[in-house]
């Protein structure tokens, strides 16, 4: 959803109002380090998985059965094309 010029405008000009009024000395501050972990640990995953989609798919532009790329996953034959076979082209 796309937001007008002026809509932009007054959330700037509402935010510069809340940050006048913030105080460092009372402001209290929350520890998000569990949950910025959680996200890091989020983002290697869906990284990881987009790595392992396109070796499975090289492997299978390589001429690689089905049964081959179960073997390397550790899984069953109907496992990794139940997992990959709608995600990779072959």
């Amino acid at each position: 959803m796309r937001h007008t010029d002026e809509e932009i405008e007054r959330a700037a000009q509402r935010f510069e109002g809340h940050a006048e009024e913030l105080d460092p000395e009372t402001a209290k501050v929350v520890v998000t380090e569990d949950l910025r972990r959680i996200a890091d640990a989020a983002q290697t995953v869906r990284e990881g998985e987009a790595r392992l989609r396109e070796a499975v798919e090289v492997a299978r532009a390589h001429g690689r059965s089905w049964n081959q790329v179960a073997v390397a996953l550790g899984v069953s034959r109907q496992a990794a094309r139940q997992r990959f076979a709608d995600k990779v082209r072959t």
